[in-house]
């Protein structure tokens, strides 16, 4: 099975020199951006520097490998970084020494739930997570990473909170401390990558500016104490080591892995399907929960603690120029000389140019004619948007995107429970067949004795009443015979037979007459309840609206018709 995927992967790649070239340059910028993001959120979880780097490298290339997205950078991520210190901080009696082998454990336990979701086909409810909650979850990351980059850009101690409100706290309550010439850096960074990326679009402008934010450091401010740079990597490489297995261990772990497993793999594909808007690329649920799996799992037994996909690497991936997988690999590859090699390499990087360079990706994550749309969309588009959104700034990470779904799951509900009811009459064209069409928007005239509607949506259980409802107000103006076309009925339930059932009975005890016509064969198939398929033998199912027509003409006594001057139908006695 793996080696299918992995064959389908070298097949799905399409690699030339152009884009050799393209992904080697977002390599680099990718490997320059997950240095320090790796120290830092190691340092989130409870962890030494040199982790957060082994993550970035042997589950990003493992991710990228199996997913189904060219462009999604996994590795440590924020919200997991500080998820998995609570699972395993929590712990009663966790020493430091089993701190590590428990964060290893947990990256594994956590690959294993994402495997068996990709076993079960779970990825098909990634579908149920709309696109505004995907863009109110992009943007809400975007100003979460712009806000936790601001310490760092005006040259104040780093912040330790993880909240949208922790970050302007450090801000607003330090403004006497902000750092002059670390601000000029972060501007100098910020500026050329804009005029870069606007004027000079053959240059990777991200790799660009934080150059020319490095040099400008050393040239305007190299005697300049108060610049912070970026850490000096250890030197130690990444070794085959097995997680602790004890099943003391695993079971303690299980229910944090599970919740991991979950959050991971719906930032995955939230994060992948974010950047396919902008790349046009068809993204696999499933796959994404293959390549996550794979990921931590495999991960695990090279001191990975759990990863995911990341906003920022993946949105700098994508600016950068990647055209394939290939750049994540050659980003990996670089990180791992990088220790190797020059472990002190990195001390040279300002960490204002950093932080500018961050800005940038994240004023790109931030569709602004998104946010546009999906504000002036209707509430069941926009409200779970603002949800997502400010959920994303106000409340942790990991629920964020919950509150978005549980948004657009109760819309869904309450639109699935009203099926969509649409008075119509005939449309009379010379020449032409027959057409049924809205009567308030054509304004048609209407037949005083047959009341006509479409019928478009499920009969469930949650739309009994409702359709109840609406049938009860199609008669109340006084008419005794209902034509109901189910050409837009793609499913009816028991509790839906019943219902119809019901209402069938009780016009027929009215003296009235109800046929339904157009209902799709594969619905027929479906119907289950012997009273309606009586009642459908009975006469009141009809293979076409042309037939219903016609047999309720016929039910009309001709004295009526013959005072009528409307004649909407064909079938009406001249």
């Amino acid at each position: 099975m793996i080696s299918s995927k992995f064959s389908s992967l070298i097949a799905r790649e399409h690699w030339s020199l152009s884009s050799v070239k393209s992904d080697a340059i977002a390599g680099v910028t990718g490997a320059i951006l997950v240095i320090p993001q790796g120290i830092a959120y190691a340092m989130i979880a409870g962890l030494p520097p040199e982790f957060g780097l082994y993550t970035a490298i042997f589950s990003a290339v493992i991710a990228s490998l199996f997913g189904s997205s060219k462009h999604m950078v996994s590795g440590p991520t924020a919200a997991l970084s500080i998820v998995s210190a609570v699972v395993v901080g929590g712990l009663v009696g966790v020493s430091e020494s089993s701190y590590l082998s428990l964060m290893f454990l947990l990256s594994f336990l956590t690959g294993c739930f994402q495997l068996l979701f990709y076993l079960l086909r779970f990825g098909f409810l990634v579908n149920f997570i709309s696109h505004s909650v995907v863009q109110g979850f992009t943007s809400g990351a975007a100003v979460l990473i712009a806000m936790s980059q601001l310490s760092n850009f005006l040259g104040l101690s780093n912040n330790q909170g993880t909240s949208f409100i922790d970050y302007a706290s450090a801000v607003i309550f330090r403004t006497e401390r902000i750092d002059q010439a670390s601000v000029w850096i972060g501007v100098i960074t910020v500026v050329s990558a804009v005029v870069i990326k606007s004027w000079f679009k053959a240059i990777p402008y991200l790799l660009a500016s934080i150059v020319i934010g490095a040099v400008s450091c050393y040239l305007l401010f190299a005697n300049n104490a108060s610049v912070s740079l970026i850490s000096a990597l250890p030197d130690v490489i990444p070794v085959f080591k097995v997680p602790d297995f004890s099943l003391a261990s695993i079971m303690a772990l299980s229910s944090g892995a599970l919740s991991i497993a979950i959050l991971g793999a719906i930032e995955a594909v939230s994060i992948a399907r974010s950047i396919a808007i902008r790349s046009k690329q068809s993204i696999d649920g499933n796959r994404e929960f293959l390549g996550q799996g794979l990921s931590n799992v495999v991960g695990s037994f090279f001191q990975c603690y759990p990863s995911s996909g990341s906003f920022t690497r993946s949105g700098g991936n994508y600016d950068s120029g990647a055209k394939t997988s290939l750049a994540i690999v050659i980003s990996a590859f670089l990180v791992l000389l990088v220790i190797l090699f020059i472990p002190r390499a990195t001390q040279f990087i300002p960490v204002p140019v950093m932080a500018g360079s961050i800005l940038v990706i994240a004023w790109n994550l931030f569709n602004w004619q998104g946010v546009k749309a999906n504000l002036s969309s209707p509430k069941a588009e926009s409200v779970p948007f603002l949800f997502t959104f400010f959920g994303t700034l106000l409340v942790p990470l990991e629920y964020a995107i919950y509150l978005g779904i549980a948004a657009s799951l109760v819309f869904y509900l309450a639109k699935t429970a009203r099926p969509k009811v649409t008075v119509v009459a005939p449309l009379a064209l010379d020449g032409h067949p027959r057409q049924i069409r809205n009567v308030e928007r054509y304004q048609l005239p209407e037949c005083p004795e047959i009341k006509m509607a479409r019928l478009d949506g499920s009969v469930f259980y949650g739309a009994s009443e409702s359709l109840k409802a609406s049938i009860r107000e199609l008669l109340s103006s006084g008419h005794k015979r209902l034509i109901l076309i189910f050409k837009g009925v793609n499913f009816i339930d028991v509790s839906g037979q019943h219902s119809l059932v019901d209402e069938v009975d009780r016009i027929h005890q009215q003296g009235g007459t109800i046929f339904f016509s157009s209902l799709k064969g594969i619905v027929q198939d479906e119907l289950t309840d012997e009273q309606l398929i009586e009642r459908l033998k009975d006469g009141v199912l009809k293979p076409s609206m042309q037939t219903a027509i016609a047999n309720m003409v016929e039910q009309i006594p001709r004295s009526v018709c013959a005072e009528c001057t409307k004649k909407v139908f064909q079938e009406c006695p001249k």
